[in-house]
């Protein structure tokens, strides 16, 4: 029979790994769109932006896995490639289909940092903090995306359906693997 703590430390690490692929992931996609749309593109300012604030949580969660021991999704090169290229083919769609992706993905992010708050409570104030802080930025990222027209990419909810199918998958598979 497993105790609490135990059932608590095994919990708080598969977010951390999840986490930490998630904002892999997310500089991978920003990755690919900048690579298709280049820097002179007018949307690439603000898809520079994302990826920066996706990056320093990438980096915090870095330490959070080596700080609490944890280890770090086998996916990773997966999620690698996966990520790139859902970049750089909603940007080769065009730029409201980049900003449809965005859209979608922190769609899914904000619902899952909203249940890791919940489940976190006041357990682990620096990781709850985090993914506050991170949350608030994420919702931030599908405003942007949404004002810059987001909804009116081609297909957008077939698009927006099978992008955030994805992310659900992917985050129940990076907890796991």
């Amino acid at each position: 029979m497993t105790d609490a703590p135990e059932k608590s430390n095994r919990r708080t690490a598969s977010m951390i790994r999840v986490d930490q692929a998630g904002e892999y992931g997310a500089t991978r996609i920003y990755a690919g769109q900048l690579a298709v749309m280049g820097d002179r593109h007018p949307m690439a300012r603000e898809i520079a932006h994302m990826a920066e604030q996706e990056e320093r949580h990438r980096r915090f969660f870095d330490a959070m896995i080596a700080k609490c021991g944890v280890r770090p999704t086998a996916l990773q090169p997966v999620w690698n490639v996966a990520g790139f290229a859902l970049g750089a083919v909603t940007a080769a769609m065009g730029p409201r289909a980049a900003m449809a992706c965005t859209a979608a993905v922190e769609t899914e992010i904000d619902r899952h940092y909203q249940h890791q708050l919940g489940e976190l409570g006041d357990s682990d104030p620096e990781l709850s903090a985090a993914v506050e802080d991170f949350r608030a930025e994420e919702l931030e990222h599908k405003e942007a995306a949404l004002k810059a027209g987001a909804e009116s990419a081609p297909g957008y909810p077939i698009l927006s359906l099978a992008i955030r199918a994805g992310c659900r998958a992917a985050i129940a598979l990076s907890k796991r693997i």
